[in-house]
């Protein structure tokens, strides 16, 4: 795949208050390097009104409050001087947005009671590092819409590809891309005053323990099983919580090992046996996957799961991924990670998110059991996991 060279990753700011701000965004204009301009602030201004007032919203003389407002910060300061401009030098496009405050206060509005406000406010400022970048773009979306993980760490040594398209939220302008920087372009689109730090050759033994620095919890979503082993060591080491899901067919497995509440806990729940590190780095693609099935244990894996593995190598180059599984999957660890970061009630354990079991109205007749158990049967023969399973 060709290389592609990035723009600067990482939006710029002007507070047209300074001079000296308002004179850099006049040399971009001249640069011809603005190629899109949105200014929506007067609705910022009045969203950020409702939100302060909501007794006043529904009320006849609203339209004349907001407007009486509006006249006083106009009488102050114009409307294009008033909180900032951001421009994304990916895209050219310059955008005009609220204070960090008062931005961060509309755009957790439709949250609220939902999520309280001091859970939002730990939720926001909490430090999040991400490793794998498939499902992981996912999570990290996920905790970025609802508001959360201003500090991000992501990780991810590999550039975008075609097939990644099916899973991940993009599009072809970013075909041969890092991942990461693909993944931190859409961040600061939703959140411009995220802070995010990237780790363009993913997480190795040389990098982990800056990785690790600083970190409330982390998210492991990487294909490399012998990382995941060091990402579990680190995790016991500096005592913080490790959230895994992996998707199944349209289905997810969500894994939580609260190293936080107890550093003794088993890595992967004791579902691998006795693994080490030097081991897991010497799987192929095909031990990666068995392993894998070994961990999310083959009576969870779905039929046409099975039946995939069984064709890797032949018909097809890997095991398959669906996009919507991924969604579920990032939706189902930012909703862990909030809980973890708040203190609320969630232990180290496992969390099937079985959608066929839910929706399918045959799915747990006796003869639906008994032949999905004579298919996982079979699957564990040929695949190599008959017998003794941890």
């Amino acid at each position: 795949m060709q290389k592609i060279e990035s723009p600067r990753i990482k939006p710029e700011f002007f507070n047209l208050t300074q001079k000296s701000d308002e004179d850099k965004l006049e040399t971009l204009f001249t640069q011809n390097k603005v190629l899109s301009v949105c200014d929506d602030y007067r609705e910022e201004e009045l969203e950020l009104f409702q939100v302060k007032n909501p007794s006043l919203v529904y009320t006849p003389d609203f339209k004349a409050k907001f407007e009486a407002n509006l006249a006083e910060l106009d009488k102050n300061q114009p409307a294009d001087k008033r909180g900032v401009w951001v421009y994304f030098p990916w895209s050219g496009c310059l955008s005009h947005i609220l204070p960090e405050a008062d931005f961060w206060l509309v755009r957790t509005a439709r949250n609220r009671n939902l999520i309280s406000s001091e859970e939002q406010d730990k939720f926001y400022n909490a430090t999040v590092g991400i490793g794998g970048l498939s499902v992981g773009s996912s999570v990290a979306f996920a905790l970025v819409l609802q508001g959360g993980a201003k500090h991000l760490k992501l990780a991810d040594l590999d550039r975008l590809a075609l097939s990644n398209t099916n899973r991940i939220l993009t599009g072809v302008d970013n075909l041969g891309v890092l991942k990461v920087e693909m993944a931190a372009k859409r961040i600061y689109e939703i959140n411009p005053y995220a802070e995010i730090e990237l780790f363009p050759d993913g997480i190795t033994p040389d990098n982990i323990e800056k990785f690790f620095d600083g970190l409330d919890i982390v998210i492991d979503e990487l294909d490399n099983l012998a990382v995941k082993y060091l990402i579990r060591e680190q995790a016991k080491k500096h005592q913080i919580a490790v959230v895994m899901a992996a998707d199944n067919g349209d289905n997810a497995v969500v894994d939580v090992e609260r190293y936080d509440l107890d550093p003794n806990t088993p890595f992967f729940h004791g579902r691998m046996g006795d693994v080490n590190y030097e081991m897991l780095s010497k799987l192929d693609k095909f031990g990666i996957g068995k392993t894998i099935t070994k961990h999310i244990g083959p009576e969870n894996v779905t039929e046409r799961m099975q039946q995939s593995l069984l064709e890797m190598g032949k018909t097809i180059v890997s095991w398959p991924q669906l996009g919507g599984a991924a969604l579920i999957n990032g939706a189902a660890v930012a909703y862990c990670v909030r809980k973890i970061l708040n203190g609320q009630e969630l232990e180290s354990n496992r969390a099937l998110v079985q959608l066929d079991e839910k929706l399918i109205p045959s799915y747990n007749t006796p003869e639906q059991r008994q032949r999905r158990q004579s298919v996982a049967d079979s699957f564990k023969k040929i695949f190599g996991l008959w017998g003794n399973l941890t």
